[in-house]
């Protein structure tokens, strides 16, 4: 994913019509046309979930692994025919015109199944003519050398990235949080994917229980220095049968205005070579207990851009390399 076509306006780079270097204007500029994402879900399962671990997932997963949006690819059918199903329903809203898509495999943790599994899984994605890549999402813990040289085999066949939830760098929150691997298992596996060429794109959540802005400023400085790919930014947020929920009394819980002076701060110190593709987080209505404000997900990005306009942020306004800064 390398950085293009930047133009400098009284030191303020603009992606497009965007401070940010932002999924949508990459995504344009590789294919030449609006790409949608296609989210999916595979009947995986996670070593958090199914006694590897722990049985009870992280506290802020719901029981459907992060993937409500997702559409099943087990009801039956051929994966092809499902993948045909999930962009009839999503043609069928206006707003969605496209005619390329990049198949998300959403729901929990998604290189975490027999070989033979993901190799058809993958394969039948791949072969259908409207998939122009391959999104998976997963933990840097369910990964072998049969599953990398895997993801490489099928790179040669359209792109493929790599989703990693790490949420923080900092071990006590990663403790408190039960994601279930050290810092360590994320580097080694960052590593063996970038050398096998596939982009890694890496999930941080703002606002996790006793972390200040500086312990998120760290996690982004840290992921600055990875070699990633992307990032998304996802706000805190409670779904009902979560022990995130359990937790609510207790908790600080972000109003809009400070989730967005959080987020720009990260955004400045973001290297301008590392493609966001998300800013905030909506989860489903039926779940959602707070931040309320977070389900007016238009409001809250048309407040982003305002505001970094407003204040002459931009992505990597702050961002600090060697020989200088950016």
């Amino acid at each position: 994913m390398p950085l293009k076509n930047i133009s400098n306006r009284n030191n303020n780079p603009r992606w497009g019509e965007k401070p940010y270097y932002s999924l949508d204007y990459y995504l344009k500029e590789q294919y030449g046309q609006k790409i949608y994402k296609l989210a999916l879900d595979a009947d995986m399962s996670c070593p958090n979930r199914d006694g590897t671990l722990d049985t009870r997932g992280c506290i802020f997963c719901s029981g459907g692994g992060s993937g409500e949006f997702a559409t099943s690819l087990t009801g039956g059918l051929s994966v092809l025919k499902q993948v045909d199903q999930a962009i009839n329903f999503l043609t069928s809203q206006k707003k969605y015109t496209g005619e390329a898509y990049i198949a998300y495999l959403q729901s929990f943790s998604n290189t975490y199944a027999p070989i033979g599994k993901l190799q058809e899984i993958y394969h039948e994605i791949l072969k259908h003519p409207k998939i122009v890549g391959l999104s998976v999402g997963t933990r840097p813990d369910c990964f072998s050398e049969e599953t990398y040289q895997l993801l490489e085999e099928c790179s040669h066949r359209k792109p493929v990235w790599i989703e990693l939830g790490l949420q923080t760098i900092h071990e006590s929150t990663a403790q408190f949080i039960r994601r279930g691997y050290s810092l360590s298992v994320f580097e080694k596996c960052v590593q063996n994917l970038r050398k096998r060429g596939i982009p890694v794109i890496v999930h941080i959540i703002l606002g996790l229980p006793g972390e200040s802005i500086q312990d998120i400023l760290e996690t982004v400085r840290y992921l600055n220095g990875q070699g990633i790919q992307g990032i998304k930014f996802q706000l805190l947020h409670i779904l009902q049968g979560t022990d995130l929920a359990k937790m609510l009394p207790r908790l600080k819980i972000y109003s809009q205005d400070e989730y967005i002076s959080v987020l720009l701060k990260c955004i400045a110190h973001l290297s301008p070579d590392i493609v966001i593709h998300r800013l905030t987080g909506d989860g489903p209505k039926e779940l959602m207990i707070a931040p309320g404000w977070s389900q007016h997900k238009r409001n809250v990005l048309n407040q982003i851009t305002h505001t970094m306009k407003e204040q002459n942020i931009y992505q990597g306004k702050e961002y600090h390399q060697k020989g200088g800064i950016l």
